[in-house]
């Protein structure tokens, strides 16, 4: 019978290599447990995913505020690609950033979470459905990445919703390509314990290579999970509060 790896004890075993190649954050420092960390070789991966198809066809794409995406974020600003964003935690929502909204140079400057500010506009589910009609692609970061497609190790739960948001709004779904983007030391095939609401992706990306994951298990098509949301999460986060009071403030 096959064992389950504890995803604590393997996150341990990750983040001692990861520490090798990681780049401190201005606020967390080296906390792994409270962000996604850059590292070195991060624009290498920007490289390779932009050189293929699936980048060069997605006119939207999701990229989630992790430090590793940041010249990803760069990169899709230049290539004029619509892109949606959320803020750390999500607790203000969802933003829509347009061809055309950051004036030619400031692209670098926009790739950070304190210079996106200045360009982005806060999107409502509602504006956000009106607007898109299907997001291509949603990249995120990872703490860890099993080939099966599972991200484990840091477990706020954050990408999980926002597909479970977008997904439920009916502008994700299964033709959005989904990529985790990770360290090659982040990349470990093992067993772990699969929930209901965890996004498995399609596709890992690291500074060496672009793998794609064996599809082993169905995206998940429940929505969110009202019973399975950590405690503030709903009173939180606003578009959150938007669905839950499409069901229950009439």
């Amino acid at each position: 019978m096959e064992v389950k790896v504890d995803a604590k004890t393997e996150r341990v075993r990750i983040w001692e290599e990861l520490l090798k190649v990681a780049k401190p954050d201005s606020k967390f420092s080296w906390q792994f447990s409270e962000f996604i960390c850059d590292y070195e070789g991060s624009e290498k991966g920007t490289e390779l995913l932009c050189a293929t198809d699936m980048y060069k066809n997605a006119k939207v794409i999701f990229i989630t505020p992790d430090n590793n995406l940041e010249t990803l974020r760069e990169r899709a600003f230049k290539d004029k690609k619509t892109v949606i964003m959320t803020n750390y935690g999500i607790t203000r929502g969802f933003f829509l950033i347009e061809p055309g909204q950051i004036p030619e140079g400031k692209e670098e400057v926009a790739s950070l979470l304190d210079g996106i500010g200045r360009y982005w506009k806060h999107q409502t589910l509602a504006q956000l459905s009106e607007k898109i009609n299907h997001i291509d692609m949603m990249v995120t970061g990872a703490s860890a990445i099993t080939p099966s497609g599972i991200r484990f190790g840091k477990g706020h739960g954050y990408f999980d919703l926002e597909w479970a948001m977008l997904s439920t709004v009916g502008i994700a779904d299964k033709d959005t390509v989904i990529i985790g983007a990770g360290h090659d030391c982040q990349v470990a095939d093992v067993p772990v314990t699969v929930e209901e609401y965890d996004t498995a992706i399609d596709y890992i990306v690291t500074p060496t290579r672009i793998i794609e994951t064996r599809h082993e298990f169905p995206r998940p098509s429940k929505g969110i999970i009202w019973a399975r949301l950590a405690p503030g999460m709903r009173e939180q986060i606003p578009p959150v509060q938007e669905l839950w009071c499409r069901v229950h403030c009439k």
